[in-house]
């Protein structure tokens, strides 16, 4: 039997890379923001904090709050015809 290749966060080097000026300390707002249920969101992932990261499949793609699962959000969105369901922390998540 062998083993798997990879694991979550493979071939994301170019990705999850932050801007030269975002390097350093993170968004303690975007950290500790609160959001609604029901508000549009955009996934967009801070590579420094793994805590809550989504699968990079859904990298930039906007979705619905639909609720709150500890200190994470549910979020759903459309990936090609079916409608999925990600958890995510809000250091990933920026209002639209």
């Amino acid at each position: 039997m062998t083993k798997r290749t990879g694991g979550q966060r493979r071939k994301t080097r170019s990705k999850f890379r932050k801007n030269e000026k975002e390097k350093g300390k993170i968004s303690i707002k975007r950290y500790f923001q609160q959001l609604e249920k029901g508000e549009r969101v955009l996934l967009m992932a801070d590579p420094s904090v793994h805590k809550g990261m989504y699968f990079r499949r859904f990298h930039a793609k906007s979705g619905i709050i639909s609720g709150k699962q500890g200190s994470c959000y549910t979020i759903k969105l459309k990936d090609g015809n079916k409608e999925k369901t990600v958890t995510v922390h809000p250091i990933h998540l920026i209002k639209q």
